[in-house]
C-alpha cells in the first residue's frame, strides 16, 4: 500500500492500530468525504437493506486508482490479505464478490454525478479564473477510457471493455465542469448542447463539424470556436 492511511469513514479503524501509514490519503480523500452527507441517499432495490453503501464504493473506487488494479478481483484479494484495506473498503457485515460487482455495476449513478457537481462548484471557489474578457470558455471532448470495476452503469462494448466519457472542460480555470458516459461507440457531436450552457463558448475540434449543428448552437446562443477539417480541393483532370 503507497499512500492509504485512515479515512473520517471508517470509525471501526483505530488510529493507533496504523500509525506506521502515512496521511496522505485522508488528505486526498477529505474534501471528497466532507460532500457525501450532501448527497441523495443510496437507495436498496429490494426489501434487503444496504451494506455496500456508496462511501465504500468511492473509497473503493479512488483505491482502485491510485493503487493502479487492474481489475476489482485484484482489489477484493487486497482487501483480504490486508487488514487495513479489509478496514477500509469492507463493511462490519462483510462482503462477497457477487455483493460488490452488483453494487458498482448497478448503484452510485446518481451519487456520483452529484459528487462531482458538489466538488466542482467548491474548486470553483478556490481556481483563479483567466480570460475573463472572452467570456466562459468550455472544451468539449468525447475520449474512450477503460471500464473498471465491471462497471455497466457507462455502457460498454464487450470486446474492447471501453466506455465514452464526454468531459466539458472549463477552460477559464482548468477544471472539468461536466461529464456524460456513453457506450464506447457513443456519438460526440450531441453533447456540445448538453454540456454547454446558454452564452458560454464551446471549444470544439475538427470532428464536431457539422453545419446544421452549427444553426442550432446559434439559435440557442451558444457560442462556439471550432477547428475545420481541411477542404481538399478536387483533382484537375
Amino acid at each position: 500500500m503507497s499512500i492509504l492511511s485512515l479515512s473520517p469513514l471508517s470509525p471501526q479503524v483505530k488510529e493507533s492500530d496504523f500509525v506506521h501509514e502515512a496521511l496522505t490519503f485522508p488528505e486526498l480523500i477529505g474534501p471528497l468525504e466532507h460532500q457525501l452527507s450532501y448527497l441523495t441517499p443510496l437507495e436498496s432495490g429490494c426489501n434487503v437493506p444496504l451494506t455496500y453503501t456508496f462511501d465504500y464504493q468511492i473509497r473503493a473506487l479512488v483505491y482502485y486508482h491510485i493503487e493502479t488494479f487492474s481489475s476489482g478481483l485484484d482489489l477484493l484479494q487486497a482487501a483480504e490479505s490486508d487488514r487495513f484495506v479489509n478496514h477500509l473498503l469492507v463493511p462490519l457485515a462483510g462482503l462477497g464478490q457477487n455483493t460488490f460487482y452488483e453494487a458498482n455495476a448497478t448503484r452510485g449513478t446518481d451519487q456520483m454525478l452529484e459528487l462531482f457537481e458538489r466538488l466542482y462548484k467548491k474548486a470553483c471557489k478556490k481556481a483563479p479564473m483567466a480570460y475573463g474578457n472572452l467570456g466562459e470558455l468550455v472544451a468539449v471532448d468525447g475520449s474512450l477510457i477503460d471500464a473498471c470495476l465491471s462497471m455497466t452503469w457507462a455502457d460498454y462494448r464487450t470486446c474492447s471493455k471501453k466506455a465514452k466519457m464526454h468531459t466539458g472542460f472549463n477552460l477559464n480555470q482548468g477544471l472539468p465542469k461536466a461529464i456524460a458516459l456513453t457506450d464506447g461507440n457513443g456519438a460526440e457531436r450531441a453533447f456540445v448542447s448538453k454540456l454547454v450552457k446558454q452564452d458560454q463558448a464551446a471549444v470544439v475540434d475538427r470532428g464536431y463539424q457539422d453545419h446544421s449543428l452549427f444553426d442550432q448552437w446559434i439559435d440557442t446562443k451558444r457560442h462556439f470556436v471550432a477547428r475545420l477539417r481541411a477542404q481538399i480541393p478536387p483533382r484537375k483532370s
